[in-house]
């Protein structure tokens, strides 16, 4: 739990100090990528790390994963220009990619297949603590220090993290024999995700879809999966065999993981626009309104975890993607008159359904496949969350910017949008996360800011509309899921029998 509370933690904290960083090292051009490095990096880390886990020993890679965490930290701590801290963030989120996977399968091994739930929702403890923490410590630490001790305060978290892990955890799950690592596999899959993820958050301004980029990238990424797939059925012991997909529990609770994440992040990236953007609500006032996403996040997660039984995962699913799905539909008729309680009261509700579903599925995912597999199946889960997450803000972020696009580009608006060039430079897409921060809003007259808090709307609903959507989706999938669970709460399922293809039984 400490090792995943650190990857949890510095996922959080380093949004705070951003301005510090940027203002200390410049090239503001490259802000995004102090976070998208991490993300692409910790996206890919987590297949692998899953698979390597059912292959060889756990206690080692998880040594291997923090110490990694560790070493990148003090590096990223050092950093003397925004190139080398991004390089180095992506050094963190492999690390991190190791953390959140083995935290989880870990925690699935010690505890026995009818109490895993209450050992996931556990987990969720760490993040809705991490929710509460991050933003505070990070500004704790800009304010009274220096934003190096962002980083370098995982030092001794870790430290303690790595001698508790090297001196009590003992291996439960025998692995396999004989096994060997697919790197083909591996280095086609990195590619790929790589690839894809570039491609959607390179994408966050509508005209940049345009570009030959973007549509190039989209091209690799297709041909890297069908290459990855042909590898995979020759593999002896691939990193995420196809005939996985065949099995209806594991392909629909991922789509469910996929399509609920994609709804929960759009709505957590863009939510705040509306509050500050239209609500017109200062940037402190805003952190204390989004924390009951978190909230109902980690609290629905709990509570899921204590009370879910085994043969009742399915039940459970359905009710959390109902109240995320209802949720989201509450925002769409949201006007600049909408209470700030009433908004924070909503996205609670939002977390509380995706705790539900996010464990739900994780227990029908990991029965869904034996014991010797559970690995790789705990981190698919995870894989699916973040693919979700980072297409949903990429392409919420698309429409978004393509949504505004045309209401400046349209006639009746060509007056209002001819002022806002001589305020904030041409870009007035690019520009409009900085539009309503206290020291540029005052710039507008009150008549500008009335007309961008209707275009900004405009703008919010369309990714509202896409995010419920993801959601009803997400409800398809649940109701799809397998009726039939393990055999006995104590069991886990009996290995699925494939044909023998390439060398793999």
């Amino acid at each position: 739990m400490l090792a995943l509370f650190l990857g949890a933690l510095d996922a959080l904290v380093v949004a705070a100090a951003m301005p510090s960083i940027v203002a200390d090292l410049g090239g503001i051009h490259l802000y995004s990528w102090v976070f998208s490095s991490y993300m692409l990096t910790r996206a890919t880390a987590l297949p692998i790390f899953g698979k390597l886990c059912d292959l060889y020993g756990s206690r080692n890679l998880f040594l291997a994963a923090v110490a990694l965490f560790m070493a990148s930290s003090v590096l990223a701590g050092a950093a003397d220009s925004m190139p080398y801290l991004i390089f180095f963030r992506a050094l963190q989120g492999i690390g991190a990619g190791g953390n959140f996977a083995l935290a989880y399968v870990i925690a699935a091994d010690l505890a026995p297949p009818h109490k895993r739930g209450k050992a996931m929702g556990s987990m969720a403890f760490v993040w809705g603590v991490a929710s509460i923490l991050g933003p505070s410590l990070g500004g704790f630490m800009v304010n009274y220090f220096s934003w190096r001790w962002i980083f370098y305060i995982n030092l001794p978290l870790g430290a303690f993290a790595f001698l508790s892990i090297a001196l009590f955890l003992k291996e439960v799950r025998q692995k396999k024999p004989n096994a060997s690592v697919d790197y083909p596999g591996a280095l086609v899959l990195t590619l790929s995700v790589l690839a894809l993820l570039t491609a959607f958050l390179l994408g966050e301004h509508w005209d940049q879809w345009l570009s030959p980029t973007i549509p190039a990238l989209l091209v690799a990424s297709a041909a890297g999966v069908f290459l990855f797939a042909r590898i995979e059925k020759r593999a002896p012991e691939p990193i995420l065999a196809m005939e996985f997909f065949r099995i209806p529990a594991f392909r629909t609770a991922n789509g469910a993981a996929f399509c609920s994440s994609f709804a929960i992040f759009s709505l957590s990236a863009f939510t705040p626009l509306y509050i500050q953007g239209v609500l017109g609500k200062s940037p402190a006032t805003l952190g204390l309104a989004m924390i009951p996403l978190s909230l109902g996040w980690s609290l629905g997660a709990l509570v899921c975890g204590q009370v879910i039984r085994p043969h009742r995962e399915r039940r459970f699913s359905i009710w959390g993607a109902l109240v995320l799905a209802g949720s989201t539909a509450m925002i769409l008729p949201f006007t600049p008159g909408t209470p700030l309680w009433l908004c924070s009261a909503v996205l609670a509700a939002a977390g509380l359904g995706m705790g539900f579903v996010s464990i739900s599925t994780l227990l029908v995912v990991q029965n869904s496949l034996s014991a010797s597999d559970l690995g790789i199946a705990t981190s698919s889960h995870q894989f699916a969350r973040t693919l979700g997450g980072t297409i949903g803000i990429g392409a919420s972020g698309s429409f978004f910017s393509g949504a505004l696009t045309r209401w400046t580009d349209h006639p009746a608006n060509a007056r209002w949008a001819r002022d806002f060039p001589q305020f904030f430079g041409q870009d007035l897409p690019g520009n409009l996360r900085h539009l309503f921060q206290s020291d540029l809003s005052g710039m507008l007259p009150q008549s500008l800011q009335n007309v961008l808090r209707e275009a900004v709307l405009g703008g919010i609903d369309i990714v509202v509309g896409l995010a419920l959507a993801a959601s009803v989706l997400n409800v398809l999938c649940c109701f799809l899921l397998p009726k039939e669970g393990p055999r006995s709460p104590d069991a886990a399922p009996p290995p699925v029998n494939f044909p023998v293809r390439g060398g793999m039984k």
